[in-house]
């Protein structure tokens, strides 16, 4: 009998493969050839899902956005279930921490999303991808911060749209400093520097 494949799951190993590619060469090298030779698959099956480079590369975006999100909003749970002021703090910095490339994951998912990033700047099709994810990085960090500040967490006085675009900068920053100098911005260093701007705008350290 012939093999039965799923759409969703080939669709998905060839936005795996996209990332590879990103992360060992660079966006511009992710082409349907070499996309399809990294997923190890004809480059007619490539074709059969998608009807050129930029769908693909749209594609994955789109499962990095979703992959990230999934991540990110597990740990919103664990913010909104702490049963303590201390809990909560542990738990905002371990949400926040998910979106810096302290690790070999989400080292990788650094370098794509800045590959993205770069690209998106001159690219119609991605432009609307990139709002997407730029826009509900900053609603988590805000829906982070309302939580904390009427559990009165947060020092007196902190203007809430203010801080949002200072956290989110700060992510930003420490972001691109530890892919494009990750033997100076270590992930010790960014955990440090993280701790210490959430220590900056609590209640306690005020």
């Amino acid at each position: 009998m012939p093999k039965i494949v799923d759409p969703g799951s080939r669709r998905t190993a060839v936005a795996e493969a996209v990332f590879r590619v990103v992360v060992t060469r660079g966006l511009a090298q992710a082409s349907l050839r070499n996309v399809a030779a990294e997923a190890g698959l004809a480059i007619g099956s490539v074709r059969h899902y998608f009807t050129g480079s930029d769908e693909m590369i749209e594609f994955a975006l789109e499962v990095f956005i979703e992959r990230v999100s999934v991540r990110v909003l597990a740990r919103v749970d664990d913010v909104r279930a702490a049963p303590s002021a201390e809990a909560r703090r542990a738990a905002v910095e371990e949400l926040l921490a998910e979106l810096l490339p302290l690790d070999d994951e989400r080292y990788t998912e650094c370098v794509v999303w800045l590959a993205f990033a770069d690209a998106a700047r001159t690219s119609p099709r991605l432009q609307p991808l990139l709002r997407k994810l730029y826009d509900g990085t900053r609603m988590m960090i805000r829906k982070v911060l309302e939580r904390s500040a009427a559990s009165d967490n947060l020092a007196e006085g902190l203007d809430i749209a203010v801080e949002v675009e200072r956290l989110g900068a700060l992510i930003d920053g420490l972001l691109t400093d530890g892919v494009v100098q990750p033997d100076r911005m270590t992930p010790e260093l960014s955990r440090a520097v993280l701790r210490a701007h959430l220590d900056s705008i609590s209640r306690s350290a005020g």
